[in-house]
């Protein structure tokens, strides 16, 4: 076994767990980070600089899960979608720890909290931040510059400041690139 400069072992990271299911088969691009612990399986599309870490499942079994550019999906999050609804995640957006998606649509620049839960048909528009452990509820149309805080979620309107947003996704494209180049399993 090889040693580097540093005097630590040289380990090859185990595969990370990407899964077709039938004729459907996950696009990542080369540029995207996905966490060797993270789940893959279906119709899952992953832009570029975008991040999935550990815990994390994305399914598309059932219809398509898109995640845009410079976008993390933060560890334990669950994506799912349905039958007759994709799950659509935008450019430039910050998903939080244990964040269960389901058949929504998130537009880009928005920050869905740890702990949230945004379910069927619901549309969070640019800007717009779903708090911490906020429920969603099916339908809901989160407006641009709005907080969705508690359960389920009310909507406070004009309660966003952009640069909340915009630093946690500078965090997370940072933090992708860092893993990507030094992290390495030592057991």
């Amino acid at each position: 076994m090889q040693l580097s400069q540093h005097g630590t072992r040289s380990v090859r990271l185990e595969a990370v767990p990407i899964y077709a299911l039938g004729d459907l088969v996950p696009s990542i691009h080369s540029d995207a980070y996905v966490h060797p612990d993270a789940v893959v399986i279906g119709a899952v599309t992953i832009g570029a600089n975008s991040s999935v870490w550990p815990g994390a499942v994305l399914r598309g079994d059932d219809g398509e899960i898109t995640i845009g550019q410079r976008t993390s999906v933060q560890d334990n999050c669950v994506v799912h979608t349905t039958t007759d609804r994709a799950t659509v995640v935008g450019d430039d957006c910050v998903i939080g720890h244990l964040v269960h998606l389901e058949a929504c649509t998130i537009e880009p620049w928005c920050l869905i909290g740890n702990g949230s839960i945004v379910l069927h048909r619901v549309i969070v528009h640019s800007w717009a931040i779903v708090a911490a452990n906020a429920v969603v509820l099916n339908d809901t149309i989160v407006p641009s510059g709005a907080l969705a805080v508690g359960t389920p979620a009310v909507i406070k309107e004009g309660r966003v400041r952009r640069e909340q947003v915009e630093h946690g996704v500078a965090t997370y494209v940072e933090r992708a690139q860092r893993f990507r180049t030094q992290l390495r399993r030592i057991g």
